[in-house]
C-alpha cells in the first residue's frame, strides 16, 4: 500500500472485535485490531479509510501550525488566566441564565483534555479553562449550552431550539470550536500539566 503516511501507521493487535483507526496529534495513524485479523485485512481497511485519514493528518497539521503561532502557556500565565476565569464565568453564566430561563449551581474550572463544558443533574457548571483563548462569542456559546442543559438534559431538537431563542447564530461558535478546540486545549496543557482543577 503505497501512501505519504504509510510510515507513520502503528498497528496494535489485541482483544477487540473491530478495527478503529486514530490520528494522533504527532501525525501517526494508530490502528487497533483484533488480534485474528491478517496484516493485509488491517491494511486494506486502512486503505478504504484513505480519505478519512488524508483529511485528519491535514487538519492535524493545520493544528500544529496554529500551535506554532499560539505556543502552550507558562504556569505563570495559566494562573493568570485562571484569576480571570473565576470573574469571567459566572459574570456570563449570571448574565445569560436568566436569557435562558434557568438558575444553576456551583461554577468550576478545570484543565480538561477533551470536554469545553457540562453541567450536572444537581445543576453544576463545569468549564474548561481553555475557553478563556477562544473568542467572546465562543466562550458565550459553551455558557448558553450548558445552562440549556437545566431545561433539557440531552442534545434533541428542544435543546438546540433553547440555544438558538438565546443566540441564533451559535453554529459559527460551533464550527469554531470544532476546529480550533484542540489547539486551545494544547496551550493550556503543556506536556508537564497537570490537569488539576484551578479553583
Amino acid at each position: 500500500m503505497s501512501s505519504d503516511y504509510n510510515s507513520h501507521i502503528r498497528i496494535i493487535k489485541e482483544s477487540r472485535k473491530t478495527i478503529s483507526i486514530r490520528v494522533q496529534q504527532d501525525g501517526t495513524v494508530e490502528v487497533k485490531a483484533p488480534r485474528y485479523v491478517s496484516r493485509a485485512t488491517v491494511l486494506s481497511f486502512i486503505e478504504s479509510k484513505r480519505g478519512w485519514i488524508e483529511k485528519k493528518l491535514a487538519q492535524t497539521a493545520r493544528q500544529q501550525e496554529e500551535l506554532m503561532d499560539n505556543p502552550p502557556l507558562d504556569e505563570a500565565g495559566i494562573r493568570k488566566l485562571a484569576r480571570e476565569a473565576r470573574k469571567v464565568f459566572p459574570e456570563r453564566c449570571a448574565y445569560y441564565a436568566p436569557l435562558v430561563g434557568t438558575d444553576y449551581g456551583r461554577i468550576t474550572i478545570r484543565r480538561q483534555q477533551s470536554r469545553f463544558g457540562s453541567c450536572s443533574a444537581k445543576g453544576n457548571l463545569n468549564f474548561n479553562l481553555a475557553l478563556m483563548l477562544a473568542p467572546p462569542e465562543v466562550l458565550d456559546y459553551v455558557v448558553v449550552h450548558e445552562l440549556c442543559h437545566r431545561l433539557e438534559m440531552n442534545h434533541s431538537e428542544r435543546f438546540w431550539g433553547h440555544v438558538a431563542r438565546v443566540i441564533p447564530a451559535y453554529k459559527s461558535s460551533k464550527q469554531w470550536l470544532k476546529q480550533h478546540g484542540s489547539v486551545l486545549i494544547s496551550r493550556v496543557n503543556p506536556p508537564e500539566g497537570s490537569g488539576r482543577p484551578e479553583d
